[in-house]
């Protein structure tokens, strides 16, 4: 057993505020406060439904993850955030359409509450959207705006600490600039309203700086520039992101490091998506979807590793398409033709049709991420960049100089142990070198 880490007491409740209060946001507040009810369960949440394998096999540990941590219970959660509407969580959930109407209706009067604070929003970041209930003033101020939003939050919810969750739209491509690269550069950038800082780093910028955890679930550059790292570094607010690992790009890291791991080659593989929803039409500007195509993209050459095996993965061919189909709304189907070869370079194919519905594959894993951020902010983790929590995105934020490990089992690994070390448990290895060990 190694030592446990010191872990500051629950008092009060966890807030967790998501700018962006849309079909994501409103699927996972609707779940939560409907498994508060007994009315479904934490399907797709792993600090919920998890178990973990504590010690060696025969001794037949194996706790509940929700058990075997101090996380927040789902009474004690409090939701917030923001958008460029008005909406309800009701509204903005029966506007979505992914979770049935009868659902909704009973929790009606709760959900009709919570509603959400105005949003920052430039329409040359998200091209396809108009925002009408939205913030005004320089970047500087509209920062200082949304901390005082969460400073009232926090004061009207009795809350005792908070995460930020973003699951807000896809912004335009960004590279990290000169902006980026303090903190002195950055906040002269807000206070200059520079247009290398877009809404989504602003929040980042709110959240890190009142020393709060920030997930983001979008592939915005949002906190993946040095500046915000530097000041999560400082105010020890754990940073992670970016993208939430659902749909068709989960499929991949579940499948890929399969192929890899029997040295199986790929010669092609082609995936294409349809859905409707915000994020759909967000998705049809160019934009915008170069940066979901960037993340998409960086998957299989992670996982692949074509460097080390040039005869199997070296000439692979990886095509990613989005469009855009309202009458799909947010079912989406994520449709994936692969070319592969095996012995004797003799030719295969694998399609996979996903039919999937992504708020539904998203919700489990915005609670997840508040849970686990939270844990580690009170565990005293370092801040900065939280690479253990990689399992949840498609394109995990890593410090600069490091790549990033996208084999989901790997990732899962790597999350686990963690956990383990935080709670003063031995890591486990899987040697099996005896039948009585791990």
């Amino acid at each position: 057993m190694s030592e446990k880490l010191q872990i500051q007491p629950m008092n009060g409740k966890l807030g967790i505020l998501t700018p962006g209060m849309g079909a994501v946001s409103s699927t996972f507040v609707t779940g939560v406060i409907a498994i508060r009810q007994g009315l479904r369960l934490p399907i797709g949440s792993f600090t919920q439904m998890g178990h973990i394998r504590l010690g060696k096999r025969t001794d037949d540990r194996q706790p509940l993850v929700k058990n075997f941590l101090p996380l927040s219970d789902l009474n004690d959660i409090a939701f917030g955030g923001w958008d460029i509407f008005e909406d309800s969580v009701y509204d903005a959930a029966v506007n979505a359409g992914v979770l049935e109407k009868d659902l909704l209706d009973q929790l009606k009067p709760e959900l009709e509450q919570i509603k959400p604070y105005k949003a920052v929003f430039d329409k040359y970041y998200v091209k396809k959207l108009d925002g009408t209930h939205v913030k005004t003033g320089t970047k500087m101020e509209l920062a200082e705006q949304v901390m005082a939003d969460m400073e009232h939050f926090k004061k009207e919810n009795g809350c005792d600490r908070l995460v930020m969750v973003w699951c807000g739209s896809t912004e335009i491509y960004m590279k990290s600039t000169e902006t980026h690269q303090s903190i002195e550069a950055f906040e002269k950038g807000l206070r200059e309203d520079s247009v290398d800082i877009p809404p989504s780093m602003i929040y980042a910028y709110a959240a890190i700086k009142m020393g709060v955890p920030y997930a983001n679930g979008a592939p915005n550059l949002s906190g993946d520039v040095p500046a915000l790292e530097q000041l999560s570094m400082e105010t020890r607010a754990g940073l992670c992101g970016k993208d939430f690992k659902t749909g068709q790009t989960l499929m991949k890291t579940i499948l890929a490091p399969g192929f890899k791991a029997r040295q199986l080659g790929i010669a092609g593989w082609f995936s294409t998506n349809i859905l409707g929803n915000r994020d759909g039409e967000v998705l049809d500007d160019p934009e915008s979807f170069k940066t979901k195509e960037v993340s998409k993209l960086s998957v299989l050459d992670t996982i692949l590793q074509p460097d080390l095996y040039p005869d199997l993965y070296g000439d692979l061919y990886h095509k990613v398409r989005i469009n855009y189909y309202p009458p799909r709304g947010d079912n989406k189907e994520g449709w994936d033709n692969i070319d592969i070869f095996g012995w004797c370079g003799r030719p295969m194919q694998i399609k996979v049709d996903f039919l999937c519905r992504d708020s539904i594959l998203a919700a489990p894993l915005v609670l997840d991420m508040a849970l686990l951020l939270d844990l580690g902010k009170r565990a005293g983790l370092p801040g900065g960049i939280q690479e253990w929590l990689s399992f949840y995105f498609k394109s995990p934020v890593m410090p600069e100089g490091q790549t990033a490990e996208h084999d989901l089992f790997i990732q899962q690994t790597k999350l686990k142990n963690t956990l383990r070390w935080i709670m003063g448990e031995e890591a486990i290895t899987h040697l099996g070198r005896d039948s009585d060990e791990d």
